[in-house]
């Protein structure tokens, strides 16, 4: 029988809320309806300062937990009312909530991870079954807690023709894996389009550079990005995850300032050119042909002109040509690990995450 699921992601740019609506039947998932929500300036100053800061005091945590929880619930709902869908249809919503720390674990530490958007507020508002918290249960089972999206991927993506790599393209961009035989990979590539992003708010007051634009007016800086190149991230054997904590304007700054003046349109070019040269790196480094791109980044067409140029010999398209809307690839992926999650089925690849042992995630609120 067909299954209604909703899928909740907001992501690292922290510009607002993606909900999928999912109908899940036959082993397939077909997107019925989708809508974005974006987050107040208000709102998206404060999570970028609680994720940003050092410290962070109890007060602000606790109240943002409730805010987003109440913005998480009444963005399912705008997206039932839309498709006039009685809540009382749909199974259960997926929360990825929004991410405002991720220390992935390491030889010293345990690490942890941490989404807020109160869970328990969503189930209460929206009357639907919730299921949230999806990383720690990885985490806890000596994984990443990240990418969880690969799992998705190689259900919905996966060829028995071909060698297949998909790119989730986001505020950071992560890697999928899918070899017509064998075990799928993944693992966080680095940064997608959160430098971009945080650049041009900077200097032009914009949320993200559309279709790339300003980047496609400037000149990739060699000596930057051999600089950007440089981070020990990007040479990192996986399993790996990564966020904002590792790439941020902070850390672009301390890189610009030991170069001389750079034009700031030149740098948002370097910043596409940077993206587009590890998302390109490691495809090259497997043995595929094929790159299917999701998220947001697929529709900058100025960093997928620099990815096709990387990558001449490769068919470089969005994972719309193999039957995935790109821009709601990651929302339909928490409603299918919710739906994994209530099937008591685990939802984490160990071979990307680099979990001891396949785990299924997440809390339900009934």
């Amino acid at each position: 029988m067909k299954e209604l699921f909703v899928g909740l992601m907001s992501g690292t740019s922290a510009d607002g809320i993606d909900a999928a609506l999912v109908a899940f039947e036959d082993n397939k998932a077909t997107l019925i309806g989708a809508l974005s929500q974006p987050f107040s300036k208000a709102l998206q100053t404060a999570i970028h300062t609680l994720a940003d800061s050092a410290t962070c005091s109890l007060e602000q945590l606790g109240a943002l937990d409730a805010q987003l929880g109440l913005a998480f619930a009444d963005c399912a709902l705008a997206l039932l009312k839309q498709q006039q869908i009685p809540t009382h249809q749909v199974t259960a919503i997926g929360s990825h909530g929004q991410t405002v720390r991720h220390r992935p674990p390491t030889s010293n530490t345990s690490g942890f991870t941490l989404q807020i958007g109160d869970a328990n507020l969503i189930a209460e508002t929206t009357g639907i079954t919730t299921v949230a918290d999806f990383r720690r249960r990885d985490m806890a089972a000596g994984g990443q807690g990240a990418p969880l999206a690969p799992a998705f991927h190689h259900w919905a993506l996966k060829s028995q023709q071909s060698n297949r790599v998909v790119v989730n393209i986001g505020g950071m961009s992560n890697l999928t894996w899918l070899p017509s035989e064998g075990a799928p990979n993944g693992y966080d590539l680095g940064p997608g389009n959160v430098l971009m992003d945080c650049w041009i708010q900077q200097h032009q007051g914009k949320a993200f550079d559309a279709n790339g634009d300003w980047a496609a007016t400037g000149k990739p800086h060699a000596e930057l990005l051999g600089t950007l190149l440089e981070h020990p991230f990007l040479s990192q054997a996986a399993p790996k995850s990564t966020g904002r904590e590792a790439f941020n304007l902070s850390w672009l700054n301390t890189r610009l300032a030991n170069l001389s003046e750079i034009s700031p349109t030149d740098v948002q070019a370097t910043l596409c050119e940077f993206t587009a040269q590890v998302i390109s790196d490691a495809c090259i480094a497997l043995p595929s042909q094929e790159l299917y791109i999701c998220g947001g980044g697929s529709k900058n067409q100025a960093l997928m002109r620099a990815i096709k140029r990387l990558l001449p010999d490769w068919l470089v398209e969005s994972s719309n040509t193999a039957g995935i809307d790109a821009q709601w690839m990651e929302a339909m992926a928490f409603a299918w690990l919710a739906r994994e999650t209530l099937a008591r089925r685990p939802g984490n690849l160990c071979s990307v995450t680099g979990a001891k042992r396949p785990a299924i995630l997440g809390a339900v609120y009934y």
